[in-house]
């Protein structure tokens, strides 16, 4: 039995596809910056996609859209650069017909996780922070992320919206 190349692409894009958008989350958790050769990489792979699958004006077309109310949204301040990039790059990967359904899916993602942000900042600043008699600071990586995480929602940091942008994209994919 014999498969031809467009058999392989479609599964390699859609396990290259969800590592770097994973990578990406991971990243926007940890640093709240999305580097841009998870961009890039994302972007070809979506390239990549659209030539094999012949959609490729259409593909840029829809990605280029996306990419354009991002860069808007950015200019407001209410999207991160990273994010934006992340947002054109993502809507590439996946079928020019799933683009809307994406924007959708990521814009309720976005909304749940700006819901938990909002009653979790509530509740770090309702709740007085303990005192460390030695002055130690937690151990290991889970509780200093939990630290970081807490004294970002104190003061109203940004939301890891490449979460979101994740939660979307892998919503669709499933």
């Amino acid at each position: 039995m014999s498969y031809g190349w467009s058999s392989l692409i479609a599964p390699a894009t859609i396990l290259a596809g969800m590592g770097l958008v994973l990578i990406a989350a991971v990243h926007d958790i940890v640093a709240r910056t999305v580097p841009n050769w998870v961009s890039v990489l994302l972007a070809l792979v979506g390239l990549g996609a659209r030539i094999v699958d012949g959609k490729l004006m259409i593909g840029l077309l829809a990605a280029l859209s996306v990419f354009m109310v991002a860069a808007f949204l950015w200019r407001r301040g209410w999207l991160g650069g990273g994010d934006v990039k992340l947002l054109g790059a993502a809507a590439l990967v996946l079928p020019p017909t799933s683009v809307i359904p994406f924007i959708v899916a990521m814009s309720i993602s976005g909304s749940l996780l700006a819901m938990a942000y909002l009653a979790a900042g509530y509740a770090a600043r309702a709740v007085r922070r303990p005192v460390a008699t030695n002055g130690a600071r937690p151990n290991g990586l889970i509780a200093r992320a939990k630290r970081v995480e807490l004294w970002r929602m104190r003061r109203g940091g940004p939301l890891p919206y490449a979460c979101a942008i994740a939660a979307g994209f892998l919503f669709i994919l499933f």
